[in-house]
Protein backbone atom coordinates (compact mmCIF):
# COMPACT_ATOMS: atom_id res chain seq x y z
CA UNK A 1 0.00 0.00 0.00
CA UNK A 2 1.34 3.55 -0.71
CA UNK A 3 1.70 5.86 2.23
CA UNK A 4 -0.73 8.86 1.75
CA UNK A 5 0.58 11.50 3.59
CA UNK A 6 -1.36 12.46 6.95
CA UNK A 7 -2.16 15.82 5.91
CA UNK A 8 -4.20 14.96 3.23
CA UNK A 9 -7.76 13.54 2.29
CA UNK A 10 -7.33 10.45 0.35
CA UNK A 11 -9.88 10.49 -2.58
CA UNK A 12 -11.06 7.66 -4.67
CA UNK A 13 -10.46 6.91 -7.95
CA UNK A 14 -10.24 9.97 -10.52
CA UNK A 15 -14.37 9.23 -12.51
CA UNK A 16 -14.03 8.86 -15.86
CA UNK A 17 -16.05 11.85 -16.41
CA UNK A 18 -14.34 15.17 -15.69
CA UNK A 19 -16.15 17.38 -13.35
CA UNK A 20 -17.97 19.98 -14.76
CA UNK A 21 -17.26 22.67 -12.32
CA UNK A 22 -13.92 23.44 -12.84
CA UNK A 23 -13.91 23.38 -16.74
CA UNK A 24 -16.48 25.91 -16.82
CA UNK A 25 -14.87 28.05 -13.90
CA UNK A 26 -11.62 28.22 -16.38
CA UNK A 27 -13.45 28.95 -19.48
CA UNK A 28 -15.38 31.32 -18.06
CA UNK A 29 -11.74 32.64 -16.44
CA UNK A 30 -10.58 33.34 -19.61
CA UNK A 31 -12.39 36.41 -20.67
CA UNK A 32 -12.43 38.11 -17.13
CA UNK A 33 -8.40 37.99 -18.13
CA UNK A 34 -9.09 38.77 -21.68
CA UNK A 35 -10.93 41.93 -19.97
CA UNK A 36 -7.67 42.57 -17.88
CA UNK A 37 -5.30 41.96 -20.81
CA UNK A 38 -6.73 44.02 -23.89
CA UNK A 39 -6.39 47.23 -22.95
CA UNK A 40 -2.96 47.56 -21.96
CA UNK A 41 -2.48 47.09 -25.49
CA UNK A 42 -3.91 50.01 -26.52
CA UNK A 43 -1.75 53.65 -26.13
CA UNK A 44 -4.24 55.80 -25.51
CA UNK A 45 -7.71 54.58 -23.43
CA UNK A 46 -9.45 57.72 -23.92
CA UNK A 47 -9.48 57.55 -28.06
CA UNK A 48 -12.98 56.68 -29.33
CA UNK A 49 -16.44 57.54 -27.56
CA UNK A 50 -16.26 58.77 -24.24
CA UNK A 51 -19.24 56.97 -22.55
CA UNK A 52 -18.09 53.95 -23.85
CA UNK A 53 -14.56 53.92 -22.87
CA UNK A 54 -15.91 55.28 -19.15
CA UNK A 55 -18.09 52.66 -19.19
CA UNK A 56 -15.28 50.04 -20.16
CA UNK A 57 -12.60 51.48 -18.18
CA UNK A 58 -15.38 51.36 -15.10
CA UNK A 59 -16.31 47.85 -15.55
CA UNK A 60 -12.61 46.74 -16.22
CA UNK A 61 -11.79 47.63 -12.78
CA UNK A 62 -14.70 46.64 -11.18
CA UNK A 63 -14.51 42.88 -12.71
CA UNK A 64 -10.95 42.44 -13.78
CA UNK A 65 -8.05 43.78 -12.55
CA UNK A 66 -6.48 41.98 -9.74
CA UNK A 67 -9.24 39.55 -9.58
CA UNK A 68 -8.91 37.37 -13.09
CA UNK A 69 -5.72 36.25 -11.73
CA UNK A 70 -7.00 35.42 -8.51
CA UNK A 71 -9.45 33.03 -9.84
CA UNK A 72 -6.81 31.64 -12.29
CA UNK A 73 -4.14 31.06 -9.00
CA UNK A 74 -7.42 29.12 -7.16
CA UNK A 75 -7.75 27.17 -9.89
CA UNK A 76 -4.09 26.14 -10.31
CA UNK A 77 -3.82 25.35 -6.91
CA UNK A 78 -7.53 23.27 -6.89
CA UNK A 79 -5.69 21.26 -10.13
CA UNK A 80 -2.45 20.53 -8.06
CA UNK A 81 -4.96 19.29 -5.77
CA UNK A 82 -7.00 17.36 -7.49
CA UNK A 83 -3.11 16.09 -9.83
CA UNK A 84 -1.68 15.00 -6.37
CA UNK A 85 -4.81 12.96 -4.67
CA UNK A 86 -5.49 11.39 -8.02
CA UNK A 87 -1.99 9.67 -8.09
CA UNK A 88 -1.77 8.77 -4.69
CA UNK A 89 -5.22 6.95 -5.53
CA UNK A 90 -3.66 5.37 -7.81
CA UNK A 91 -0.73 3.90 -5.98
CA UNK A 92 1.29 6.45 -6.48
CA UNK A 93 3.83 7.40 -3.27
CA UNK A 94 5.61 10.84 -2.60
CA UNK A 95 8.56 10.27 -4.09
CA UNK A 96 6.95 9.80 -7.13
CA UNK A 97 4.29 12.31 -7.11
CA UNK A 98 6.72 14.83 -5.85
CA UNK A 99 8.91 14.29 -9.16
CA UNK A 100 6.27 14.69 -11.13
CA UNK A 101 5.30 18.13 -9.57
CA UNK A 102 8.84 19.34 -9.80
CA UNK A 103 8.98 17.89 -13.52
CA UNK A 104 5.61 19.87 -14.16
CA UNK A 105 6.73 22.63 -12.14
CA UNK A 106 9.82 22.90 -14.59
CA UNK A 107 8.45 23.15 -18.05
CA UNK A 108 5.53 25.38 -16.93
CA UNK A 109 8.73 27.91 -16.06
CA UNK A 110 9.84 27.15 -19.09
CA UNK A 111 6.68 27.46 -21.46
CA UNK A 112 5.91 30.94 -19.46
CA UNK A 113 9.56 32.04 -20.38
CA UNK A 114 8.99 31.28 -24.17
CA UNK A 115 5.50 33.32 -23.59
CA UNK A 116 6.83 36.40 -21.75
CA UNK A 117 9.94 36.72 -24.13
CA UNK A 118 8.48 35.47 -27.72
CA UNK A 119 4.87 37.38 -27.23
CA UNK A 120 4.10 39.29 -24.28
CA UNK A 121 5.81 40.53 -20.15
CA UNK A 122 2.65 39.68 -18.70
CA UNK A 123 2.93 36.10 -18.23
CA UNK A 124 1.82 33.93 -14.99
CA UNK A 125 2.74 30.36 -16.42
CA UNK A 126 6.17 30.94 -15.38
CA UNK A 127 5.00 32.22 -11.87
CA UNK A 128 3.47 28.95 -11.59
CA UNK A 129 6.43 26.57 -12.79
CA UNK A 130 8.65 28.33 -10.29
CA UNK A 131 5.76 28.72 -7.36
CA UNK A 132 5.45 24.70 -7.78
CA UNK A 133 8.96 24.05 -7.70
CA UNK A 134 9.02 25.71 -4.44
CA UNK A 135 5.54 24.56 -3.23
CA UNK A 136 5.41 21.06 -3.97
CA UNK A 137 5.95 20.00 -0.98
CA UNK A 138 2.57 21.93 0.17
CA UNK A 139 0.40 18.90 -1.74
CA UNK A 140 1.09 16.93 1.16
CA UNK A 141 1.12 19.55 4.07
CA UNK A 142 -1.73 19.20 7.16
CA UNK A 143 -4.47 21.36 6.57
CA UNK A 144 -3.41 24.06 9.55
CA UNK A 145 -0.17 24.43 7.03
CA UNK A 146 -2.49 24.91 4.26
CA UNK A 147 -4.49 27.68 5.96
CA UNK A 148 -1.61 29.56 7.81
CA UNK A 149 0.65 29.87 4.49
CA UNK A 150 -2.36 31.28 3.26
CA UNK A 151 -3.07 33.85 5.90
CA UNK A 152 0.79 34.31 6.68
CA UNK A 153 1.15 35.25 2.74
CA UNK A 154 -1.68 36.88 1.94
CA UNK A 155 -0.20 39.95 4.04
CA UNK A 156 2.67 41.01 1.76
CA UNK A 157 0.93 39.67 -1.09
CA UNK A 158 -2.05 42.74 -0.55
CA UNK A 159 0.46 45.36 0.29
CA UNK A 160 2.66 44.35 -3.25
CA UNK A 161 -0.83 44.45 -5.34
CA UNK A 162 -2.14 47.39 -3.41
CA UNK A 163 1.20 49.25 -3.65
CA UNK A 164 0.84 48.45 -7.92
CA UNK A 165 -2.47 49.86 -8.01
CA UNK A 166 -1.77 53.00 -6.27
CA UNK A 167 1.39 53.49 -8.50
CA UNK A 168 -0.61 53.03 -11.75
CA UNK A 169 -3.64 55.71 -10.34
CA UNK A 170 -0.29 58.09 -9.80
CA UNK A 171 0.94 57.52 -13.34
CA UNK A 172 -2.52 57.62 -15.06
CA UNK A 173 -3.47 60.55 -12.78
CA UNK A 174 -0.16 62.68 -14.53
CA UNK A 175 -1.07 62.01 -18.25
CA UNK A 176 0.96 58.47 -17.61
CA UNK A 177 -0.43 55.71 -17.46
CA UNK A 178 1.08 52.42 -17.34
CA UNK A 179 0.67 50.05 -20.82
CA UNK A 180 2.98 48.19 -22.97
CA UNK A 181 2.60 50.23 -25.75
CA UNK A 182 5.50 52.73 -24.30
CA UNK A 183 7.53 49.03 -24.25
CA UNK A 184 7.04 48.42 -28.02
CA UNK A 185 9.84 48.25 -30.31
CA UNK A 186 9.37 48.71 -34.23
CA UNK A 187 11.05 44.78 -34.54
CA UNK A 188 10.93 41.72 -33.17
CA UNK A 189 14.52 41.19 -32.43
CA UNK A 190 14.20 44.62 -30.09
CA UNK A 191 11.19 43.50 -28.55
CA UNK A 192 12.72 39.78 -27.59
CA UNK A 193 16.24 41.55 -26.35
CA UNK A 194 13.74 43.90 -23.96
CA UNK A 195 11.54 40.88 -23.26
CA UNK A 196 14.82 38.55 -21.81
CA UNK A 197 16.22 41.81 -19.87
CA UNK A 198 12.93 42.07 -18.15
CA UNK A 199 11.81 38.26 -17.38
CA UNK A 200 14.87 37.84 -14.71
CA UNK A 201 13.24 40.60 -12.43
CA UNK A 202 9.82 39.92 -13.07
CA UNK A 203 8.96 36.28 -12.24
CA UNK A 204 10.50 36.00 -8.39
CA UNK A 205 8.53 38.86 -7.56
CA UNK A 206 5.34 37.38 -8.62
CA UNK A 207 5.28 34.19 -6.80
CA UNK A 208 4.67 35.91 -3.52
CA UNK A 209 1.00 37.15 -5.05
CA UNK A 210 0.00 33.71 -5.66
CA UNK A 211 1.00 31.64 -2.83
CA UNK A 212 -2.26 32.22 -1.05
CA UNK A 213 -4.34 31.16 -4.20
CA UNK A 214 -2.44 28.12 -4.50
CA UNK A 215 -2.68 27.03 -0.90
CA UNK A 216 -6.32 27.55 -0.54
CA UNK A 217 -6.78 26.04 -3.66
CA UNK A 218 -4.83 22.94 -2.77
CA UNK A 219 -7.15 22.80 0.62
CA UNK A 220 -10.13 23.16 -1.31
CA UNK A 221 -9.18 20.66 -3.75
CA UNK A 222 -8.87 17.73 -0.65
CA UNK A 223 -12.87 18.12 -0.13
CA UNK A 224 -13.94 18.23 -3.56
CA UNK A 225 -15.50 21.04 -3.43
CA UNK A 226 -16.20 21.89 -6.90
CA UNK A 227 -15.66 18.53 -8.20
CA UNK A 228 -18.29 17.15 -6.11
CA UNK A 229 -20.26 20.97 -5.77
CA UNK A 230 -24.08 18.96 -4.77
CA UNK A 231 -22.34 17.64 -1.80
CA UNK A 232 -21.41 21.28 -0.67
CA UNK A 233 -24.15 23.20 -2.24
CA UNK A 234 -25.03 25.25 1.30
CA UNK A 235 -21.06 26.24 1.25
CA UNK A 236 -21.13 27.59 -1.92
CA UNK A 237 -23.78 29.28 -1.64
CA UNK A 238 -22.46 31.05 1.41
CA UNK A 239 -18.48 31.91 -0.52
CA UNK A 240 -20.36 33.03 -3.51
CA UNK A 241 -23.32 35.29 -2.14
CA UNK A 242 -20.51 36.67 0.81
CA UNK A 243 -17.61 36.61 -1.32
CA UNK A 244 -19.31 38.25 -4.23
CA UNK A 245 -20.93 41.01 -2.27
CA UNK A 246 -17.62 41.94 -0.07
CA UNK A 247 -16.17 41.78 -3.70
CA UNK A 248 -18.58 44.50 -5.17
CA UNK A 249 -18.48 47.08 -2.03
CA UNK A 250 -14.53 46.43 -1.55
CA UNK A 251 -13.66 47.35 -5.46
CA UNK A 252 -16.28 50.27 -5.82
CA UNK A 253 -14.30 52.57 -4.28
CA UNK A 254 -11.23 51.89 -5.90
CA UNK A 255 -13.82 51.58 -9.04
CA UNK A 256 -14.79 55.30 -8.55
CA UNK A 257 -11.85 56.86 -8.17
CA UNK A 258 -10.13 55.33 -11.40
CA UNK A 259 -13.13 56.25 -13.12
CA UNK A 260 -12.92 60.07 -11.73
CA UNK A 261 -16.02 60.36 -10.02
CA UNK A 262 -14.57 60.25 -6.51
CA UNK A 263 -11.57 62.22 -5.14
CA UNK A 264 -9.19 61.74 -2.05
CA UNK A 265 -6.02 62.29 -0.75
CA UNK A 266 -4.95 59.21 -0.71
CA UNK A 267 -5.59 55.89 -2.68
CA UNK A 268 -3.33 53.46 -0.39
CA UNK A 269 -7.00 52.24 1.40
CA UNK A 270 -9.09 51.66 -1.73
CA UNK A 271 -6.28 50.18 -3.34
CA UNK A 272 -5.72 47.77 -0.29
CA UNK A 273 -9.71 47.16 -0.10
CA UNK A 274 -9.80 46.63 -4.10
CA UNK A 275 -6.77 43.66 -3.51
CA UNK A 276 -8.34 42.06 -0.47
CA UNK A 277 -11.82 42.22 -2.53
CA UNK A 278 -10.39 40.63 -5.65
CA UNK A 279 -9.08 38.07 -3.83
CA UNK A 280 -12.58 37.20 -2.63
CA UNK A 281 -13.73 37.53 -5.90
CA UNK A 282 -11.92 35.36 -7.75
CA UNK A 283 -12.57 32.52 -5.32
CA UNK A 284 -16.38 33.58 -4.98
CA UNK A 285 -16.48 33.23 -8.67
CA UNK A 286 -15.25 29.55 -8.70
CA UNK A 287 -18.11 28.98 -5.85
CA UNK A 288 -20.36 29.97 -8.38
CA UNK A 289 -19.65 28.29 -11.13
CA UNK A 290 -20.06 25.46 -8.58
CA UNK A 291 -23.73 26.10 -8.04
CA UNK A 292 -24.25 26.68 -11.92
CA UNK A 293 -22.49 23.46 -12.58
CA UNK A 294 -25.48 22.22 -9.68
CA UNK A 295 -28.03 23.53 -11.67
CA UNK A 296 -27.10 22.36 -14.96
CA UNK A 297 -26.45 18.69 -13.82
CA UNK A 298 -26.53 16.20 -16.67
CA UNK A 299 -28.41 18.48 -19.24
CA UNK A 300 -25.62 20.12 -20.69
CA UNK A 301 -26.31 22.90 -23.60
CA UNK A 302 -24.26 23.62 -26.46
CA UNK A 303 -22.93 26.86 -25.38
CA UNK A 304 -21.95 24.93 -21.61
CA UNK A 305 -20.05 22.09 -23.69
CA UNK A 306 -18.25 24.62 -25.60
CA UNK A 307 -16.94 26.37 -22.65
CA UNK A 308 -16.44 23.19 -20.89
CA UNK A 309 -13.91 22.11 -23.98
CA UNK A 310 -12.44 25.59 -23.53
CA UNK A 311 -12.05 25.11 -20.03
CA UNK A 312 -10.04 22.05 -20.82
CA UNK A 313 -7.59 23.45 -23.46
CA UNK A 314 -7.55 26.52 -20.94
CA UNK A 315 -3.55 27.21 -21.20
CA UNK A 316 -3.53 26.93 -24.94
CA UNK A 317 -6.22 29.26 -25.00
CA UNK A 318 -4.31 31.63 -22.63
CA UNK A 319 -1.45 31.60 -25.20
CA UNK A 320 -3.76 32.03 -27.72
CA UNK A 321 -4.91 35.26 -26.68
CA UNK A 322 -1.08 36.56 -26.70
CA UNK A 323 -0.53 35.47 -30.01
CA UNK A 324 -3.86 37.45 -31.00
CA UNK A 325 -2.87 40.18 -29.54
CA UNK A 326 0.62 40.62 -30.65
CA UNK A 327 -0.46 40.13 -34.25
CA UNK A 328 -2.59 42.97 -33.88
CA UNK A 329 -1.20 45.72 -31.85
CA UNK A 330 2.32 45.30 -31.81
CA UNK A 331 4.21 48.06 -34.52
CA UNK A 332 6.11 44.61 -36.28
CA UNK A 333 2.48 43.34 -36.87
CA UNK A 334 -0.90 45.43 -37.35
CA UNK A 335 0.20 48.02 -35.45
CA UNK A 336 -3.23 48.71 -33.82
CA UNK A 337 -1.76 50.10 -30.96
CA UNK A 338 -2.70 53.99 -31.52
CA UNK A 339 -5.77 53.15 -33.48
CA UNK A 340 -8.58 52.33 -30.60
CA UNK A 341 -9.27 52.81 -26.88
CA UNK A 342 -10.34 50.99 -24.06
CA UNK A 343 -13.87 49.92 -25.31
CA UNK A 344 -12.56 48.91 -28.70
CA UNK A 345 -9.71 47.03 -26.76
CA UNK A 346 -12.65 45.09 -24.82
CA UNK A 347 -14.51 44.32 -28.04
CA UNK A 348 -11.18 42.75 -28.97
CA UNK A 349 -10.85 40.43 -26.09
CA UNK A 350 -14.24 39.53 -25.98
CA UNK A 351 -14.35 38.65 -29.65
CA UNK A 352 -11.12 36.76 -29.17
CA UNK A 353 -12.89 34.85 -26.37
CA UNK A 354 -15.80 33.96 -27.91
CA UNK A 355 -13.52 32.82 -31.30
CA UNK A 356 -11.55 30.94 -28.67
CA UNK A 357 -15.43 28.62 -27.49
CA UNK A 358 -15.55 27.79 -31.14
CA UNK A 359 -12.13 26.64 -32.07
CA UNK A 360 -12.27 24.71 -28.45
CA UNK A 361 -15.77 22.97 -29.75
CA UNK A 362 -14.13 22.47 -32.71
CA UNK A 363 -11.10 20.62 -31.40
CA UNK A 364 -13.49 18.95 -29.14
CA UNK A 365 -15.54 17.69 -31.70
CA UNK A 366 -12.62 16.57 -33.97
CA UNK A 367 -11.11 14.78 -30.95
CA UNK A 368 -8.05 16.59 -30.60
CA UNK A 369 -6.83 17.91 -26.96
CA UNK A 370 -4.96 21.67 -26.43
CA UNK A 371 -1.87 21.69 -27.73
CA UNK A 372 0.21 22.68 -24.98
CA UNK A 373 -1.64 20.72 -22.57
CA UNK A 374 -0.50 18.02 -24.40
CA UNK A 375 3.11 19.35 -24.63
CA UNK A 376 2.99 19.79 -20.46
CA UNK A 377 1.43 16.43 -20.29
CA UNK A 378 4.18 14.48 -22.40
CA UNK A 379 7.58 16.40 -20.83
CA UNK A 380 5.91 16.28 -17.45
CA UNK A 381 5.86 12.14 -17.35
Amino acid sequence: MPTVPSGSVQAPPPAQVRALAPDLARGVMLLLIALAHAPTFVSHADLGPSALNSVSQFLKVLVADNLARTMFVFLFGYGLGRLAAGRFAQGGDWPSVRKLLRRRGFWLLVIGFLHATLLVPIDIVATYGLALLIMAPMVRARDSVLLWTTAISFVPATAIVAWTTVRAHAAAAAGHPESLPSLMKDDFAGQLLLHLMLWPAKVPGMVLLVVPGIAIGIWAARRRIIDEPELHVVLLRRVTVSFLALAVAGRLPMTLISAGVWTTGSTWLPAIAHTIAGYAGGIGLAAAMGLIAVKIGGDRGRLTTALVALGQRSLSFYLFQSVVFVALFYPFALDLADAMGSAAAHAIGVAVWSLSIVLADWMRRAGHRGPCEIALRRLSR
